[in-house]
């Protein structure tokens, strides 16, 4: 329970259902001092609803006395520190992490397992937007959830298949209209409350200032070409991810995109927008739900959370990676693909795999 009107209503709905409820909060927010005077995790800013704080925890506190169940407040910070360590060294790589991805599959339904457990739940339930099926095989189909606009299966692909059968997702198949309407029904004060858009330890702008705190030294560079030709410099790689046009810190007269990072040399290689990648890629540490294929097989792939999915020719080229061509030409192209986000895999609304982008 994370305090927001989706896992509130989640709890309510099984609560209806008749199920024993125990409600965990996640405690790892703290306000944490880096070495270089760097605040690391913060309040959202005005207007913006992140996640884990204060006073997200006297929501869920509300929200569980409302519905009559327990709540219990998990310290993970020390488990939290693995996901900053690693969005901090993906971009020290020249990569684009997506920690909300690390934090799903390493906690919500990782180290809550061990807490279920613990007390002998069956299942670890949240608010996501997915939907899961019962089959006859051991792990469940998982697919989009029923409202397009709220979908968050994307974020759900690395969980290990074995974790699918003791899961719950009550809200997958429900509007978030209705979801907000069925909150506002039980009078739970947080029926209007603004859904989550900030990633929860670091403030928006914010992130390059803690991967310089935690890697240390400086990732500054040059800003060059395809050629090679200098065009500028830049404070540091962490700042771009590819495809990226805005902020670049250099007037030339074209529009330039970020095409690729290059870490060793700390580079920042632009071009025009054509020559930004979005027709190939390879991932690598794969999860699949489904058999792990051996030949390729036509799909669609999602490369960013907030995208749609393109037409595409998946490739294995081992249990654990593969390669996606793109097939649906210039006008469905999965958009800039940036190393280090999901590729994630579907047939049509079924989630069957994903892995993280290598190239």
């Amino acid at each position: 329970m994370s305090g927001g009107v989706d896992s509130s209503v989640a709890a309510s709905l099984l609560v209806e259902a008749g199920h024993e409820c125990v409600g965990v909060f996640m405690r790892h927010a703290r306000p944490a001092v880096e070495p270089q005077g760097q605040l690391a995790i913060v309040e959202p800013r005005a207007g913006h609803q992140g996640c884990c704080s204060a006073a997200d925890a006297l929501d869920a506190r509300r929200v569980a006395d409302r519905l009559g169940i327990p709540l219990y407040p998990l310290d993970l910070t020390d488990d939290f520190e693995r996901i900053i360590d690693d969005f901090a060294a993906e971009y020290g790589r020249g990569r684009t992490p997506n920690p909300c991805v690390r934090c799903n599959a390493w906690l919500k339904f990782g180290k809550l397992f061990d807490y279920a457990d613990a007390i002998g739940a069956s299942h670890v339930a949240t608010g996501h937007y997915a939907r899961l099926e019962a089959t006859a095989t051991e792990v469940p189909v998982l697919r989009r959830g029923l409202d397009p606009a709220r979908d968050q299966s994307y974020v759900l692909f690395a969980i290990p298949p074995d974790r699918l059968r003791r899961m719950l997702l009550p809200v997958g198949g429900l509007p978030k209209a209705d979801v907000r309407a069925r909150a506002r029904d039980l009078g739970l004060a947080v029926a209007d409350k603004p859904d989550s858009q900030e990633i929860c330890f670091v403030a928006p702008g914010a992130h390059a200032g803690l991967v310089a705190a935690r890697l240390g030294g400086s990732r500054a560079g040059d800003i060059v070409d395809l050629s090679g030709n200098v065009l500028g410099q830049h404070p540091g790689i962490e700042h771009y991810t590819v495809g990226q046009r805005q902020g670049l810190g250099i007037a030339t007269g074209q529009r330039l995109h970020v095409i690729r990072i290059e870490a060793a040399s700390r580079r920042v290689v632009v071009g025009p927008r054509t020559a930004v990648p979005e027709q190939f890629l390879e991932a690598a540490d794969a999860t699949w739900l489904v058999p792990v294929p051996t030949a390729p097989f036509a799909c669609e792939v999602q490369c960013r959370a907030q995208r749609t999915a393109a037409p595409a020719i998946v490739t294995p080229l081992a249990a654990d990676r593969f390669e996606a061509r793109f097939t649906g030409g210039a006008e469905a192209t999965p958009g800039p693909i940036s190393p280090g986000q999901p590729a994630v895999i579907y047939a049509g609304d079924r989630l069957l795999g994903g892995g993280w982008i290598e190239r």
